[in-house]
């Protein structure tokens, strides 16, 4: 079609509630107007003229309806007459009542209307009258027949939402709820996303590129008598790029590329979710050679028999069955490739983790420092940035931010910038970005007396002397008393990315942690419940310690943690004198390393009071201001080499904030 042809305006469907409409104004339509006798209230007269016209002989026929109207009939010598020219009209369906009735009336009291029938036709009056009962039987078909019709109403419009609404008729929808969701990506898709859009991840590209040349020329792979794989699982922490990955998938393969989420599967229906993987499977097979992306799979490959809560989920076990069935079993077309990701790989089941099905297992990570520098490049193309912008500087900042996180950096920096009312995105502006994100919005305007400042102030201070004071505990970067979020103070480290990590590192740290309480009770000999989250955070780790790393002599190398068991167990894999043991180990490293801060502080007490009383003033302070006071860091520049999992924050919470919950099984560096 070329470009000066007009495109025929689609014809609006027709929506079945018009019909139901019409058929109910049918019915009452019949009801009112179906009726020949019906009159005008032009017609209508009183019962003192009926009695005129009587006593005139102008009546020749008198009918008592349902016992309380009647219609009156004139003589044809009375039709002739100008009073009664109204008496002849023609109603909605265009029949005329010439023959009568003519005129109508309430009767009132039907016994004394009766005697006056009687005596005039006594007197001689030349008439006839009767009494006769009519039903309206359109009306009454329509009331039998409504209950029926709002049963059959009611079941429409549940089928209608139940099976997504939308397009098309109530009835195509109902007949259309077993089949797949999918949405497909083909050569007439406009899918704009590539490789060259996913930066990093440059081992998940390379075999998810193999994957999608595998379709393109399968005999380049064949040849040699090897299988084309039928499967591959994304696994990764979210927001590292797993679902981009896939969109890059579906830009470069020249196949069709059916996409939907796990979650399309699950259906109040018994039975819809295995015919969905039916019909999924019958047209990529149809398209064959083809891609299908199933987005967050946990949500129907869950492992089968372990919700023991609420007793087995038939209807999800019953679409995994067929999600195996048809991905290794009888008659399955190896020009089908499945692509799956999920974040939570260890509640998936067994079978569908093995060889055959999910032949490859690409795990997405966060990315390293080189990585985040591609993505920085990525989302700084749309932004109108500083040319002197340091790229190396940005990626150093933001260590242990996802692909999303460094997203949302980069736009959140571009929104202050444009409060500020700047014409470039500029360094400051991407360092406000990640301290919005990291610690909250500030709140200069929430109400803290000088005494709780002060407290704040020697908090935040005694984190910082601790942490200047140990080889292996995170230099720091900034701290601050402005209230950002729920936090009331914050401090911001950058500790090395470390693989693995060393008894004494995981010390160090929990000593820096304790150092914030510490320094409350070396100065106003009191603590407060500003500690909470330090307090969580050590816990965990000296948990960690004890339970998972095998790092306690008493305990001895031995973990209790059970890699994806966690969620269904009942009981402790341990005694209750080895749990008694655990408790005390628990805390003799804890009140070890607060001991420790203590000694340390009260060395450098001097220093401490001099960093805090400076933090009050300038409510700021930045890593020239601890080599001020307390001079070179001993242990060497480690700052600019440093990358870590993401910026710690030491928070002043109140008491009543509910900590986070974290995984112990993670290596919280």
């Amino acid at each position: 079609m070329s470009k000066n042809e007009k495109i025929p305006p689609k014809k609006p469907a027709l929506n079945p509630y018009w019909l139901y409409g019409a058929i109910a104004l049918f019915f009452l339509g019949m009801s009112f107007f179906g009726d020949s006798d019906s009159l005008g209230d032009n017609q209508k007269i009183n019962i003192s003229t009926f009695e005129r016209y009587l006593n005139d002989g102008e009546v020749s026929r008198v009918v008592v309806v349902n016992k309380n109207a009647a219609q009156v009939t004139l003589t044809d010598e009375a039709l002739k007459e100008t009073k009664h020219n109204k008496a002849i009209s023609t109603n909605i369906l265009g029949r005329s009542n010439a023959a009568g009735p003519h005129y109508q009336f309430e009767v009132g009291n039907l016994e004394l209307f009766q005697k006056k029938l009687e005596a005039a036709e006594s007197n001689g009056i030349d008439f006839s009258y009767e009494f006769k009962t009519v039903e309206s039987r359109w009306l009454d078909v329509l009331i039998g027949f409504l209950p029926l019709i709002l049963i059959i109403a009611v079941w429409l419009f549940i089928m209608r939402r139940m099976s997504g609404g939308g397009g098309g008729g109530g009835g195509a929808q109902i007949f259309n709820i077993g089949k797949s969701k999918a949405k497909l990506f083909d050569q007439n898709s406009e899918v704009k996303t590539t490789f060259k859009d996913v930066a990093g991840l440059e081992g998940a590209k390379e075999e998810v590129q193999e994957i999608v040349d595998f379709l393109k020329n399968p005999t380049k792979y064949t040849v040699l008598g090897g299988k084309i794989p039928k499967g591959a699982l994304l696994v990764g922490p979210p927001g590292t790029g797993k679902t981009l990955l896939a969109k890059a998938v579906a830009g470069e393969a020249k196949v069709p590329f059916f996409s939907l989420s796990g979650s399309d599967f699950v259906e109040m229906f018994v039975g819809v979710g295995a015919s969905r993987v039916r019909d999924l499977f019958k047209q990529a097979k149809d398209k064959s050679p083809a891609i299908i992306f199933i987005d967050e799979i946990d949500a129907i490959g869950r492992a089968r028999g372990k919700n023991n809560m609420t007793g087995s989920n038939d209807e999800r076990e019953n679409t995994l069955n067929q999600l195996l069935t048809e991905m290794d079993g009888f008659g399955t077309n190896t020009n089908v490739i499945v692509i799956a990701a999920t974040n939570r790989a260890d509640v998936l089941d067994k079978a569908l983790m093995r060889a055959g099905r999910f032949d490859r297992q690409i795990y997405v990570d966060l990315p390293d420092l080189n990585e985040r520098k591609e993505i920085f490049r990525v989302h700084l193309k749309p932004l109108k940035s500083d040319p002197k912008l340091d790229i190396d500087f940005l990626a150093r900042q933001t260590p242990g931010f996802s692909g999303a996180d460094i997203a949302n950096v980069c736009n959140e920096s571009a929104l202050i910038a444009a409060r500020k009312n700047k014409k470039k995105v500029g360094r400051q502006d991407f360092l406000d970005a990640v301290d919005r994100i990291v610690g909250g919005l500030e709140k200069k305007s929430k109400i803290i007396t000088p005494e709780e400042k002060k407290t704040i102030a020697f908090h935040e201070a005694g984190h910082a002397t601790v942490s200047w004071m140990l080889e292996h505990a995170a230099p720091l970067v900034k701290v601050t008393i402005v209230p950002r979020g729920q936090s009331l103070g914050a401090a911001w480290y950058l500790p090395e990315e470390r693989q693995i990590v060393r008894t004494e590192q995981m010390l160090d740290e929990m000593c820096a942690t304790l150092g914030g309480r510490a320094a409350e009770e070396i100065i106003f000999n009191k603590i407060s419940t500003g500690a909470l989250s330090d307090l969580v955070k050590i816990t965990q780790q000296a948990r960690a310690m004890v339970t998972i790393y095998g790092l306690n002599k008493k305990i001895g190398n031995i973990t209790y943690y059970q890699a994806g068991e966690g969620d269904y167990g009942f009981t402790k894999p341990y005694s209750e004198e080895t749990a008694k043991l655990i408790d005390e180990e628990i805390s003799g490293i804890v009140e070890t390393q607060y001991i420790r801060a203590i000694d340390l502080l009260k060395k450098n007490k001097s220093k401490l009071t001099e960093l805090a009383e400076h933090l009050l003033e300038k409510e700021v302070i930045f890593k020239d201001d601890l080599e001020r006071i307390f001079g070179v860091r001993p242990f060497g520049e480690v700052l600019e080499k440093a990358t870590k999992p993401k910026p710690k924050t030491k928070k002043i919470t109140a008491a009543k904030v509910t900590p986070p919950k974290e995984d112990p099984s993670k290596d919280k560096n």
